[in-house]
């Protein structure tokens, strides 16, 4: 294959479809003829198996990722006049989730090397009004888990672990979604456990959660036509369900696959020019995304797309920052390291189905720049 030939995307989930859409046009077919499409035993068949994955009592599917936290908050009480510490170095799903509640979102920059929210750094942002803590898996790595939740029994704070990203992640030889209050996760078609449309879960082991946000999900309705309080619309479909439960059966065997290609990345690009996000040894990343830094970002976008090689870019503009949050009062150097992130990272295409081939020339191209 010659250089001019390749035409690598960020991702294709294209190839994946193409290995198991057999199996899911049966499984859709099966939701069809018992016209189960809302909720239902589908949504049940899926909890039950990502609870089990999750190791965790339980899990709830719903609409998408944002919802996942917004309910997570709702369960937790938090309210007007409420505030949540929220990295500022993550996607602005994690503070919408607080902003839904009419809570405010506190944001803390990220470390330097692992680019995820810096322990050292919260304690200091804490008020009377603090009540929770929202810690995200990003790219996902696991985030230091134990240092914010020691912050977390001191001040007597809920933790919610935003696992969007992170679907099959370890901290400490043990699968993220259990270690806080609740934990979130967005299935989007793109994530490495993602739905054939919008989706979402939560995983707890609290029981007392896991109920509310039944109903929360679902009108506010336990008994179908009455209402107990003012509720969403926020069900799983089955179709996506299904989708779901016939891409788990297979998710470590792609996250593996991902753990390959970013050991690729890490032991074989030698460029200085390109630096990338700290591995701690507490934590088993799965590889969402494969972010790096370079002095000159939109140069080496340039000289990649001229490559054929199509990289994404995650996130240009941090939270803290956000037109939707300028009434907070935000300013650029808040967080110098968020915002030094935001204007060099690049993320190059990581998903499982690359070939060895691909690999090879996005290194050999990555080392020549």
């Amino acid at each position: 294959m010659t250089e001019t030939t390749y035409k690598i995307p960020f991702l294709d989930l294209k190839r994946q479809y193409q290995s198991i859409k057999t199996e899911v046009f049966a499984r859709f077919e099966e939701v069809c003829e018992n016209t189960a499409f809302s909720g239902g035993k589908y949504v049940e068949e899926f909890e039950k198996h990502f609870a089990n994955y999750c190791q965790t009592q339980f899990a709830l599917g719903v609409d998408n990722g944002t919802s996942a936290l917004h309910l997570a908050m709702l369960a937790l009480g938090i309210e007007q006049g409420d505030e949540v510490i929220v990295p500022a170095n993550t996607f602005i799903a994690t503070a919408w989730g607080v902003s839904y509640c009419n809570a405010t979102p506190v944001f803390v920059d990220c470390t330097a090397d692992t680019w995820e929210i810096d322990a050292s750094k919260i304690e200091e942002k804490i008020t009377p009004k603090t009540k929770a803590i929202a810690g995200v898996h990003l790219y996902g790595q696991p985030f230091d888990i134990d240092a914010v939740k020691t912050i977390c029994e001191k001040h007597n704070l809920f933790l919610i672990e935003d696992a969007a990203q992170a679907h099959g992640a370890y901290y400490k030889g043990k699968r993220v979604g259990g270690f806080g209050e609740m934990a979130c996760f967005s299935f989007y078609p793109g994530k490495n456990l993602g739905a054939y449309g919008e989706a979402g879960g939560i995983t707890t082991n609290n029981e007392k959660y896991y109920k509310y946000i039944q109903s929360l999900r679902n009108h506010g309705s336990v008994v179908r036509y009455y209402h107990d309080e003012i509720g969403y619309n926020m069900r799983m479909g089955g179709l996506e369900a299904v989708s779901l439960s016939v891409k788990l059966k297979y998710l470590d065997a792609w996250n593996n696959r991902r753990k390959e290609i970013a050991k690729r990345y890490q032991t074989e690009i030698k460029n200085s020019a390109i630096r990338m996000q700290h591995q701690p040894e507490f934590a088993d990343s799965v590889y969402h995304l494969f972010v790096v830094t370079t002095e000159k970002r939109d140069d080496l976008m340039k000289y990649l797309h001229e490559k054929g090689i199509f990289p994404g870019l995650h996130y240009p503009v941090p939270c803290h920052l956000q037109k939707a949050y300028a009434h907070l009062g935000y300013q650029k150097g808040d967080c110098p390291n968020a915002e030094y992130l935001a204007e060099h990272c690049l993320t190059l295409p990581m998903f499982a189905e690359l070939t060895d081939e691909e690999v090879s020339y996005i290194i050999e191209v990555l080392n020549t720049y």
